[in-house]
C-alpha cells in the first residue's frame, strides 16, 4: 500500500404518579462505539446486544478481488447466505474515512463500485490509522477494503467472535529471502476472533504458514466435511495439500465448543478453522501446482512483492486456468460463509444454554490429529473439563448448587448487577363503579392481575441491557416452577443466565416473588415480598456463602467489570463481600436502596468493613427516594458514622459556613426542600457516597455531588449556579475535596393519570440507564458526568411508566442518546 506517498490534510417507585424528570443531554461518542473513526450499524449493535449470531465479512474481496459489478452481486449473495442460515451479516470496510461495521446495501455498493481506484485502498491493521486519519491530495477521505487482519481488528472492537472469508494470508514461498509473511497470521496471534476460511491461498507455503500460526499461539483445525480419520489442511482450490491438519473437527458444534472454551478461558489469541472447498468445485492439487508455479515466476519477473503480489498472482492463475479458479473461489467463499454462520448459531446455543456436562455428552465427536491428546473423547478441551469440575466441588450435599448453573460464561461484562430476581404480580384494582378508588380490606376485590419478571437487580440489569450494555446479572432462583419460568423469561429477553445460580430443592430456597396491590390509579396500596432466597443465614455450609465464593465472585474477578450495582436485598455480611471484591479492581459501585429498611444496610457495616469515606469511598453513587435518604441519614447518625474523624475532615473541607448554607441550598433547590432538610441530609452523606441522586416525585431529581479538587466544573461558568460550596481550608492537595455540586432536575414530562400503566419499575429503569451511560463512557475512554445522563434516564423512566410488565422494552430506542 502506498501509505508513505499519501498527502496529509489535516421493582420500585421513583416518582409520585405522573411525574418524571428532565435535563439537557449532550451526546458524546468515541471508540469503541460510534465515533468519528468507528461506526457500528444499528442492526449490528442490536444483534450483539441481543446475543444473536453475528458473522463478520471482509471487503478486500470486493475492492481488490472480484471486478465490478460481479463483486456487488457477490456481496449481496454472501449477506443473504448468512441470513438464510440464521445469522446476521456484518460487512466491514472503510468508507469516507470511517471504519464501518455493518455496511448498508447502498454503502457497500459505493465501496465496491470502484475497485482498483487510487482512492480505494487495501486496509490491514497497520493501514487503519492512515486511512482514517489522512486524506488524499485532493482533500477526499479514503475508502478501503479490509483484509483478514483489518477486519479482525474491527470485528473484535465491535464484539463479534466469528469471521468467515475466502482464504487466509500466509507465508509466501521463498519467505526465507523476502520475509514476506502476511499480517493475517500475526493478527490471529493477538486478536480473539475465529476465522473460518478455505485455508491459506494455495500459492503460499502451507507448511511454513502452519508453523508461524503455531508460534503465534493460534489454534488451527480443519473440518472433516464427511471424511474419517485425520485430514489435510486444505490448499484453497484443493481439498488436500499433503500437509496434515493439527486437529480435525467433525461438525459446527465441535467448533463452537472450542470457541466457547477459548472465550471462557479469556485467551487473547485467535483461531483458524479451515473449511475444504466443496468436492464438486475442487481443482486437483497437482494441476493447481503447475498454474501456481507459472504465476509465481511471472510475479517475480514483474517485481510484484508485498501487498501487490497476491492480486497479481490470483489474476495470473485466473488467466492460466481459464476462469476455473474464479468459479472455485466463488464456491469456496459461499461454503465458508455457510459454515461460519452455522458455527455462530451453534455458539449462540452454547452461550444461551451453557456447556455443562449434560450438554457435552450429547454427542460423541472426536478430535483427531497431533493435538488429539489435549482433548477428551467428546472433543472438549481437557483444561475446560477440569475447570467445570472445580466449580461444583465446594458445595455440600444438603446445599447443592445445580451443576447446570456452574458453567464458564463469557468473560466480558462492563456492568455486574448483584441483587434480586423475582417474579412480579401486579394486582390493579378495577372497581365496578367510580365511587371507590381503593380496594376494600378483609375481602376480595375485582382486579386485573399481570405477571412479569422483576426484582430490583433484574430491573436495573434489564434497563442497562436495553441500552446496549454488556451486563451480568448475579442472582439466584429455586428449583421450582417459578424459578424455571424466570430463567426462561431471562433467555427470551436476551439477558445472560450465566450469573444465575439455581439452588436445589433440598436447600429450601424459594424463587423470589413480589406482589403489588395497586389502587384504581395504579398507586401502590400494599405489597408483599418473599426475597428470602438471598437472606439465608451465613454459616460454613451456607449456600449463599458458597455461591458467592465459588460462583459469583470468581465471575466478577474474571470479568473485571468497570461498574458494580448492588441492591439492598443483600444482608450486611454478603454486601460486605461484594464491596470487598469491587474494591480489589477499582470498580465504581452504585447502591440501589430498595426500601427504607434496606437502604440503611451499608451504614450498619462494622469493624474493618465499615463504609470508607472520600476519596476512596466504598460506594460511589446511590439513587434513594426522599424517604430512603431520610432513613440512610438517620441510621448513619445514630450509628456514630458522623462522629468519625474522617467524616469530619471531608465535611470541614466542603467550605460550608458554621451558620449553614440555607440560602445557597434554597437557590439550588427550593425553600420547601430545605425546610424538609433534604439537601442538608444529602450533603452530610456525601463523605460516604460522593454522588447522590435523590428521587423527589413531582419535584424531580436532586443531584448532590462531592467534586474533587481538580474538577473543571469548579471554574466553569455553566456550572457556577450549581456550586453551593468550595473548599477553603487549604486541604485540596492533601484531601482532594473541591466543593459541592447541587442541581435540581425538574420532571421530564407530566404524564396524565390515564396514561400511567405501572410505577413498579420506574426507579429501577432510571438507575439502569444511568449506569449504562457511565459504563459506556468508561469503555470509550471519556469522562462521564452524571448530570449529562439524568435527562435520558428520566425519559427512559417515562417509557416504563407507560409500559406493562416492568421495564419498558422501548427503552432500547434511546440507545443513541448515551
Amino acid at each position: 500500500m502506498a501509505a508513505l506517498s499519501w498527502l496529509c490534510r489535516t421493582g420500585r417507585t421513583m416518582t409520585a404518579r405522573g411525574h418524571v424528570f428532565n435535563s439537557t443531554f449532550i451526546t458524546r461518542r468515541t471508540i469503541a462505539s460510534n465515533s468519528r473513526f468507528f461506526q457500528v450499524s444499528e442492526e449490528i449493535r442490536q444483534a450483539i446486544s441481543e446475543k444473536k449470531p453475528v458473522v463478520a465479512l471482509e471487503t478486500t474481496i470486493y475492492t481488490h478481488g472480484y471486478p465490478y459489478p460481479t463483486n456487488i452481486k457477490l456481496a449481496a449473495r454472501l449477506e443473504e447466505l448468512v441470513r438464510q442460515h440464521g445469522g446476521v451479516p456484518a460487512t466491514i470496510g472503510i468508507l469516507d474515512g470511517v471504519a464501518r461495521v455493518g455496511l448498508a446495501a447502498d454503502e457497500l455498493t459505493r465501496l465496491a463500485s470502484s475497485p482498483g481506484c487510487p482512492n480505494v485502498l487495501k486496509i490491514s491493521r497497520r493501514d487503519l490509522c492512515f486511512a482514517l486519519g489522512l486524506k488524499d491530495a485532493n482533500g477526499n477521505p479514503f475508502n478501503g477494503g479490509t483484509t483478514i487482519a483489518g477486519t479482525s481488528v474491527l470485528a473484535h472492537m465491535a464484539g463479534i467472535k466469528i469471521f468467515a472469508t475466502g482464504g487466509l494470508g500466509g507465508v509466501h514461498r521463498g519467505a526465507e529471502q523476502t520475509m514476506d509473511v502476511s499480517a493475517d497470521l500475526t493478527e490471529l496471534g493477538r486478536t480473539p476472533i475465529t476465522v473460518i476460511s478455505a485455508g491459506c491461498k494455495s500459492f503460499l507455503d502451507i507448511a511454513k504458514t502452519l508453523e508461524v500460526l503455531e508460534t503465534q499461539g493460534v489454534a488451527v483445525a480443519t473440518f472433516a466435511d464427511g471424511r474419517s480419520g485425520s485430514v489435510d489442511f486444505p490448499a484453497f482450490y484443493s481439498r488436500d495439500s499433503g500437509v496434515p491438519s493439527p486437529v480435525t473437527l467433525q461438525n459446527e458444534m465441535d467448533a463452537a465448543r472450542v470457541i466457547y472454551a477459548q472465550h471462557a478461558l479469556g485467551l487473547q489469541s485467535g483461531m483458524h478453522f479451515a473449511n475444504p472447498i466443496p468436492e464438486e468445485h475442487e481443482i486437483p492439487f497437482a494441476k493447481m501446482e503447475v498454474a501456481i508455479a507459472e504465476a509465481l515466476q511471472a510475479a517475480k519477473a514483474a517485481g510484484q512483492i508485498g501487498a501487490r503480489a497476491t492480486p497479481f498472482i490470483l489474476d495470473k492463475i485466473k488467466r492460466i486456468t481459464g476462469s476455473k479458479s474464479v468459479e472455485a473461489n466463488t464456491a469456496l467463499v459461499e461454503a465458508n460463509i455457510i459454515r461460519g454462520t452455522k458455527v455462530a448459531v451453534a455458539l449462540q446455543q452454547l452461550e444461551r444454554d451453557g456447556m455443562g456436562d449434560h450438554a457435552l455428552n450429547e454427542t460423541q465427536s472426536t478430535v483427531t490429529g497431533p493435538a488429539a491428546s489435549n482433548y477428551s473423547p467428546q472433543g472438549v478441551p481437557i483444561s475446560y473439563a477440569s475447570a467445570g469440575q472445580f466449580s461444583s466441588s465446594p458445595t455440600t450435599p444438603s446445599h447443592r448448587i445445580s451443576s447446570a448453573t456452574l458453567t464458564s460464561p463469557e468473560q466480558r461484562a462492563d456492568i455486574f448487577v448483584a441483587g434480586s430476581l423475582a417474579v412480579d404480580l401486579a394486582c390493579d384494582f378495577t372497581p365496578r363503579s367510580s365511587s371507590s378508588h381503593t380496594p376494600a380490606l378483609q375481602t376480595s376485590n375485582p382486579a386485573r392481575i399481570a405477571q412479569s419478571l422483576g426484582g430490583v437487580g433484574h430491573n436495573v440489569a434489564y434497563a442497562a441491557h436495553l441500552m446496549g450494555s454488556n451486563v451480568r446479572l448475579c442472582s439466584a432462583v429455586g428449583s421450582d416452577l417459578t424459578g424455571k419460568a424466570a430463567l426462561e423469561a431471562l433467555t427470551t429477553a436476551g439477558l445472560s443466565t450465566a450469573g444465575i445460580a439455581t439452588f436445589s430443592a433440598d436447600s429450601g430456597a424459594r424463587t423470589a416473588q413480589y406482589i403489588a396491590i395497586n389502587d384504581a390509579h395504579k398507586d401502590l396500596v400494599v405489597a408483599m415480598a418473599d426475597m428470602s432466597i438471598l437472606e439465608i443465614p451465613s454459616t460454613t455450609s451456607s449456600i449463599i456463602k458458597t455461591t458467592l465464593d465459588h460462583f459469583w465472585l470468581p465471575q466478577l474477578q474474571t470479568s473485571r467489570a468497570t461498574h458494580v450495582v448492588l441492591d439492598g436485598n443483600w444482608p450486611a455480611e454478603y454486601l460486605t463481600l461484594w464491596l470487598r471484591a469491587a474494591r480489589t479492581f477499582n470498580a465504581q459501585v452504585l447502591f440501589e436502596p430498595v426500601s427504607t429498611t434496606k437502604s440503611t444496610i451499608p451504614f450498619q457495616l462494622t469493624g474493618e468493613d465499615t463504609l470508607s469515606t472520600f476519596p476512596t469511598p466504598s460506594i460511589h453513587l446511590s439513587t434513594p427516594n426522599i424517604h430512603e435518604l431520610t432513613s440512610m441519614h438517620a441510621v448513619a447518625r445514630s450509628a456514630g458514622l458522623m462522629d468519625r474523624e474522617d467524616w469530619w475532615s471531608v465535611i470541614d473541607a466542603l467550605g460550608i459556613p458554621s451558620t449553614g448554607a440555607r440560602t445557597a441550598f434554597a437557590m439550588a433547590t427550593s425553600s420547601a426542600l430545605v425546610d424538609q432538610g433534604v439537601p442538608q441530609q444529602a450533603v452530610q452523606l456525601l463523605p460516604f457516597i460522593p454522588t447522590l441522586l435523590t428521587k423527589l416525585g413531582a419535584e424531580g431529581v436532586l443531584l448532590t455531588q462531592l467534586l474533587s479538587a481538580n474538577d473543571p466544573r469548579l471554574t466553569s461558568p455553566e456550572a457556577r449556579p450549581y456550586i453551593v460550596s468550595r473548599c477553603r481550608n487549604g486541604t485540596e492537595d492533601s484531601l482532594g475535596v473541591g466543593g459541592v455540586y447541587m442541581r435540581l432536575f425538574p420532571p421530564a414530562e407530566r404524564v396524565p393519570a390515564e396514561e400511567v400503566v405501572s410505577v413498579n419499575s420506574v426507579g429501577d429503569t432510571f438507575a439502569g440507564v444511568l449506569v449504562a451511560g457511565l459504563a459506556k463512557a468508561k469503555r470509550e475512554g471519556r469522562e462521564a458526568r452524571v448530570e449529562d445522563l439524568v435527562g435520558v434516564a428520566q425519559r427512559a423512566a417515562v417509557v416504563t411508566l407507560r409500559s406493562e410488565g416492568g421495564v419498558g422494552k422501548d427503552v432500547s430506542k434511546m440507545r443513541a442518546e448515551l
